[in-house]
């Protein structure tokens, strides 16, 4: 039997509700890649110990929304101060025809050795590079990085069938995917990698640009058949911006909302990005249908979008998770980031509509809106509960042991009366003494076996410097 034991955890943050949302350890047993045991525990014979006496243990993070390939793509002038729809233009849409293969396993390798670094272990890529006759398979790519760290991978895989006007006029357009070649390849995807299982390492799931730009009415609804005869979830971006709201008022008379539940494309085996837009019934939709969303919110205070009304989704009963985005829109793509702006934004959004007392004011502001139980859970569990994993359910006896050691050594976090919440509330990036994936170290004292981070660095800045002078 393959057994450790992590012993005097200063901290333990489960990913659980309520009262389940701490466990007082000090200790965790790991078992054939399994939480055997948590409490007072003493070490069995020939049994490996990890000293955690100056760590606090998180479950790994469930990033459920990224874009890997930009993670080449940081803050590019063109696009730093732009909204969305210039953004797309300005930035992805711009340069994703220059990416081949190598510059794509490296722009992959990229985002998934940052986010590894936050104390991520599952990834879902929103991935949208394809198109007709493209020399490499990027399906292929990311599951081999993927792979090669020790991350669980779930593959959305992308699509368009037309294009935006904004897409067609630019030089390096690609050409949009018929619909017979997209659900072909979905076909091949879901035999050759599709792990449905409760502990799967590696998914897929149909995962259209946006509903309502990147396919037919029609044709998103044998996208979301298709996808429910596999087995496969179904995943795209909703409402990030109020042009979302304009365009399905002109196209279909309906908000987003009701145009994604006219083509079976809402419930529990549904989660949208973004969300940021949205009217009261549009939440209640959501809600009493169990779709989840992948609340992204740097990515939409970078563009400016707004700030998702989570506390109102959840309470409507839909399912919150976090997700980066891709680094283009969100130039610090890591999973501590992430959950920290998540923190800080729901209590701003709260505070915002604080109006002073003599005007019928309630409250002063909103700092009882998100608790950092609350922002671990939606990052960790609410992931897994998002993407179906049944086996990521904290740090619980009988869970995966997905687990993440931070060792809260720089200044930032000097001082904390509650060294549990320090890597969230604190933010930066906390020293991660060791991580596991389903009990199988991908991260030790910091380092990653086999990732040279100079060398990528250094790739980086290489590629950054070709793709500027477009060769």
């Amino acid at each position: 039997m393959n057994t450790f034991l992590i012993r005097n955890l200063q901290a333990i943050m489960t990913g659980l509700p309520g009262a389940q949302a701490r466990h007082a350890g000090p200790d965790i047993r790991v078992q054939d890649g399994v939480i055997a045991a948590i409490g007072q525990l003493a070490a069995l014979p020939g049994e490996e110990v990890v000293d955690a006496s100056d760590c606090v243990a998180y479950p790994a993070w469930v990033n459920t929304h990224h874009h890997l390939f930009q993670s080449l793509l940081k803050g590019d002038p063109l696009g730093i101060n732009a909204t969305l729809t210039p953004w797309l233009a300005a930035t992805p849409y711009r340069y994703r025809a220059r990416f081949d293969a190598e510059l794509f396993r490296l722009a992959a390798r990229i985002g998934m050795v940052e986010l590894l670094r936050s104390g991520c272990g599952t990834i879902a890529d929103h991935n949208y590079l394809y198109y007709p006759g493209m020399p490499f398979d990027t399906s292929e790519i990311l599951f081999e990085e993927a792979g090669r760290l020790g991350l669980r991978f779930v593959l959305c895989r992308g699509t368009a069938t037309r294009t935006r006007q904004l897409e067609a006029e630019l030089p390096s357009a690609l050409r949009p995917e018929t619909l017979e070649g997209f659900l072909t390849d979905m076909e091949r995807l879901t035999k050759r990698f599709h792990d449905p299982s409760a502990a799967s390492m590696r998914r897929v799931v149909m995962a259209p640009t946006t509903p309502l730009y990147s396919a037919a009415p029609e044709e998103l609804r044998e996208i979301a058949i298709a996808g429910r005869e596999l087995g496969l979830r179904l995943h795209s971006h909703l409402s990030e911006t109020v042009g979302y709201q304009d365009s399905a008022q002109a196209l279909h008379g309906c908000s987003p909302v009701e145009f994604c539940e006219s083509i079976g494309w809402l419930g529990p085996d549904v989660w949208f990005a973004h969300l940021v837009k949205l009217d009261p019934q549009e939440i209640r939709l959501l809600g009493q249908t169990g779709t989840g969303i992948a609340h992204c919110p740097q990515s939409n205070g970078r563009l400016g979008s707004g700030i998702a009304p989570i506390r109102a989704l959840e309470a409507a009963g839909v399912a919150v998770s976090i997700g980066v985005d891709g680094a283009a829109s969100n130039e610090a793509a890591d999973m501590i980031s992430e959950t920290h702006a998540a923190w800080l934004m729901q209590r701003a959004r709260r505070g915002q509509e604080a109006t002073p007392t003599w005007r019928g004011g309630r409250f002063e502001g909103g700092a009882d809106e998100a608790t950092v139980e609350d922002v671990v859970r939606w990052g960790t569990t609410g992931g897994a509960r998002v993407l179906g994993m049944a086996a990521l359910d904290g740090l619980q006896v009988g869970q995966q042991a997905d687990i993440a050691l931070y060792r809260l050594d720089d200044p930032r976090y000097f001082g904390l009366h509650d060294p549990a919440i320090g890597p969230v509330v604190s933010g930066g990036r906390p020293f991660l003494k060791a991580m596991w994936v389903g009990g199988r170290a991908v991260v030790r004292e910091d380092a990653i076996a086999g990732v040279d981070l100079a060398e990528l660095g250094a790739q980086a800045r290489q590629a950054v410097k070709s793709m500027l002078s477009g060769n």
